[in-house]
């Protein structure tokens, strides 16, 4: 979602803001600002569309100042034009947001009272001019933003820049995230750490409800209710060097490439020979009753993939959510249920809803996340980080695989408390799990073959995907990158499916893809290919060699990869579904890393 950064330098504010929103571009956005103050005299810039497009205005329009903030927006309220983009400003305000005020009309009207009319469509300009509104009634810059935050509803990441205040930002969040950067003489504020990742370690996380007074020398924090309070300087590990596509056209191709590497070093961070290392404050499987996994998307579909693991080999009964389905259904959590909580950012807002829906109520809180700091990890009874590292490519990869990695080892230490798997099993499945990697790199060899089969299947306006068992998450998560990132509409089923409606879409133009290992549901898979093929369908089959052995040579297209332990198979076929849908959306040219619509962090309902 948006992005947001802010800063009380020392040196020209303009190019510190760009180069942090370049950070922040992996959120999605459509159009971006800064605002500085400059002798005292506030003012902005705005542009629509990429970054460099705002670089080019200050090419020709500076912007100086050592004071400032900036933004990357991603349209909610209104259309994406320079009019609506932040930085808003009222007079002697300037501010930026992340979120959504739900009571903004109601604010509206108020102001109306007062002839002060809006000159946007956004829901953000109202805080400028409340906020404006309560300065020319004699409040002092704090105590106007404060009490402007005091009548907000819904959820929010504020940093607000005042004309003839070049010492001082005022920062707030309810919501969504917001962190405060340390520096030597200097203080930032940014969306999330890796904005501010060149400029300082020094890390604040603000806490839900919290304001934050930001000067050159000082941080003030007050909670929710208006006390001053003391949050903790974290000292973080980012490395910004890792934020840069290392030669390759984009960074999904990176993050695809860098899959053996990441999940080696996240093994190694769980496994020392045959025993799995998981916080002790995890509860004890074998006196947990069930488990409810809640997620979105990508993440969604790792809980689903998940569920087969916990319930086959730790005999736990799974229950599977979306989280902006289960926050509002209110489903019953009974003692004994752990709550698993599956988010990349850790900042997803539903996801973080849900979990709060569950506090009080589940006996254990655990969250699967990528940013240990974030709310998800925070609020959490116990929080397991999937050592993915940075990931700024929209469409999520190896976080998905590093997701599956630990939710495995999860369901592995699951089973042996629960007496469920052998010692010799579990030994040999660990044996197979740290040999994985190199699997990895044999299946990303077969990139040429998916390139191939990517350019002709980029042509069609439909895809189909099928798997069974384990494979069906793995042909729903295909279908994801397919759309998402190349716009081709893509539907997946469960194979056994294909007769009860969807055989109707099969044509010659239809291609449909078959993932689909030798295991003991491939006979099925197979005949429901055949199904397809009979009907003119065009088939691309993920399988290994004795699959295509089986499956014979009029398959239109076959693509083999290692043979691999049946249960570790979502891990491996996660890469040719993930390296299809790169190079079909190359092939269209659209934007990889940055798809139209989408987010990578989506911290608004």
């Amino acid at each position: 979602m948006c992005g947001i950064v802010g800063v009380l330098g020392q040196h020209e504010a303009a190019p510190i803001l760009v180069e942090a929103l370049k950070r922040l571009e992996y959120r999605g956005y459509d159009s971006a600002g800064i605002a500085t103050v400059n002798n005292g005299t506030l003012d902005r810039r705005r542009a629509v569309g990429k970054l460099v497009n705002l670089s080019d205005l200050l090419v020709h329009d500076p912007l100086p100042g050592k004071s400032g903030i900036g933004h990357t927006r991603w349209a909610t309220h209104g259309a994406p034009n320079a009019n609506n983009a932040h930085p808003h400003q009222s007079g002697p305000v300037a501010v930026v947001h992340n979120g959504i005020i739900e009571n903004y009309k109601e604010l509206r009207a108020e102001l109306a009272a007062y002839q002060i009319t809006p000159e946007t469509d956004t829901d953000s300009e109202t805080i400028a001019l409340l906020t404006h509104h309560y300065m020319k009634q004699g409040m002092t810059h704090v105590d106007a933003a404060r009490k402007c935050l005091s009548r907000l509803e819904g959820a929010f990441a504020l940093a607000f820049l005042f004309d003839g205040e070049d010492d001082l930002i005022v920062a707030a969040r309810k919501g969504s995230p917001l962190a405060v950067g340390h520096g030597d003489g200097e203080m930032y504020v940014g969306s999330d750490a890796i904005a501010l990742a060149p400029l300082t370690n020094r890390i604040t996380y603000l806490e839900e409800g919290d304001c934050a007074i930001l000067t050159r020398q000082t941080l003030d924090i007050f909670d929710e209710s208006g006390t001053r309070v003391t949050r903790e300087l974290r000292e973080v590990s980012l490395d910004a060097s890792r934020v840069d596509k290392a030669g390759f056209k984009h960074f999904m191709a990176k993050e695809i490439a860098e899959q053996p590497t990441v999940l080696a070093d996240a093994l190694r961070g769980y496994l020392n020979g045959n025993t799995i290392f998981l916080p002790d404050t995890l509860p004890d499987f074998a006196k947990v009753d069930r488990l409810v996994m809640v997620a979105c998307g990508t993440a969604y579909y790792a809980c689903l993939t998940a569920k087969y693991w916990f319930e086959q080999i730790a005999r736990l009964p799974v229950e599977v959510d979306i989280a902006s389905e289960f926050r509002y259904r209110e489903p019953p959590i009974s003692k004994g249920t752990v709550a698993i909580f599956v988010s990349q950012s850790g900042e997803t807002a539903d996801t973080l809803a849900a979990l709060r829906y569950c506090k009080g109520k589940a006996e254990t809180i655990l969250s699967v996340v990528n940013v240990d700091q974030s709310s998800i990890a925070r609020e959490s009874d116990v929080a397991l980080p999937i050592h993915a590292g940075v990931e700024v490519g929209v469409a999520s990869t190896k976080a998905f695989t590093c997701q599956l990695n630990t939710l495995l080892l999860l369901a592995l230490n699951a089973a042996n408390q629960r007496g469920t798997i052998s010692d010799t099993d579990l030994a040999s499945t660990l044996s197979n799990l740290r040999a994985l990697p190199g699997l990895f790199n044999a299946a990303l060899d077969r990139d040429p073959v998916m390139a191939d089969a990517a350019t002709q299947i980029a042509e069609a306006r439909d895809v189909l995907f099928l798997g069974r068992g384990l494979m069906y998450p793995l042909a729903l998560e295909g279908a994801l990158k397919l759309k998402e990132i190349s716009y081709i509409h893509a539907e997946a089923y469960a194979s056994g499916e294909l007769k009860h409606g969807p055989i109707a879409l099969i044509d010659k133009t239809v291609p449909v893809v078959v993932m689909a290992p030798r295991d003991a549901l491939f006979e099925k898979t197979v005949s429901n290919m055949q199904e397809v093929m009979a009907r003119g369908g065009r088939v691309c089959l993920i399988t290994d060699a004795a699959g295509a052995e089986a499956a014979g040579d009029d398959v239109w297209r076959t693509v083999v990869l290692p043979e691999v332990d049946p249960i570790l198979t979502p891990l491996l076929y996660a890469l040719p579904a993930q390296l299809l849908a790169y190079h079909a959306a190359v092939a269209k040219g659209t934007d990889v890393d940055q798809p139209r619509n989408l987010a990578k962090s989506v911290t608004v309902e």
